[in-house]
């Protein structure tokens, strides 16, 4: 039995991804802090398949020694497609942020996707179907105005897994690894990233996605060959494009 594995899985984007893989009929493991909603996500996934097994974990993946618990608790599973949604962001100057916030989103932006990146790469490159899609942002290809923190997580998410994807087919590995950019999409984001109670995307916004619109883009990268996934920030369109950063391939005899 197969697994599709989501962390951030609790809301928004994560949450509809979840629905969309349940509809493909993908058993799920769904990763996320807060245990009453993974309980009603997964309520919600049998009634989209009552057939599917659906894990739950309860874990903050911004406590590294969790990260590596979370994943070692998984050996029993076979897991065809990893996807690394768990991050949040801040909005403030740099000489002004938060930095207990700023900390707990540097390890779970970036060391938790980290790690839990390498794991899956290490135990399933060679594995034929298998894919790893991590969640950059349209700020992980510019800087926004009093998120650069924010922006350098999602830069560094973008680089990375841009990279990945290129050396494991250079390297002649069997599994993908993609990136999805979305732009301004309807989530708790904002919410985590002011420190707010609600936020009016329609009242703010001249332009965003719904969270089940970008699991649908998603889902667009997961059928695709392409390695990045990215809403254009000025149309709104979603585009299926290849890596953006320069790879310098391995100089070989």
């Amino acid at each position: 039995m197969k697994y599709t594995v989501i962390t951030g899985a609790s809301s928004g984007i994560g949450f509809e991804t979840a629905l969309a893989f349940a509809a493909r009929g993908k058993n799920l493991i769904l990763a996320a802090r807060r245990t009453e909603e993974l309980e009603k996500l997964k309520a919600k996934v049998a009634d989209v398949n009552a057939t599917l097994d659906v894990v739950i974990r309860s874990v903050d993946l911004s406590v590294s020694t969790n990260v590596h618990e979370f994943y070692d608790s998984l050996k029993d599973y076979e897991i065809e497609t990893w996807i690394n949604n768990a991050g949040f962001g801040n909005f403030a100057s740099v000489g002004e942020q938060n930095l207990n916030k700023i900390e707990s989103m540097l390890h779970l932006n970036i060391e938790a996707l980290t790690i839990l990146s390498s794991h899956y790469v290490r135990d399933y490159a060679n594995v034929e179907g298998t894919q790893i899609i991590n969640i950059s942002s349209g700020g992980g290809y510019k800087v926004i105005a009093d998120a650069v923190t924010y922006c350098a997580t999602k830069f560094y998410v973008s680089a990375f897994t841009e990279g990945l994807g290129q050396e494991l087919i250079e390297n002649g590995a069997a599994m993908r690894a993609k990136v999805l950019a979305p732009a301004a999409t309807e989530t708790e984001f904002a919410q985590r990233s002011f420190g707010i109670d609600g936020f009016d995307y329609a009242g703010a916004l001249p332009k965003f996605h719904t969270a089940a619109q970008m699991a649908g883009f998603l889902l667009d990268l997961y059928d695709n060959d392409k390695i990045v996934g990215i809403v254009n920030g000025v149309t709104y369109e979603f585009e299926l494009r290849d890596p953006i950063f320069t790879y310098v391939s391995k100089v070989r005899d």
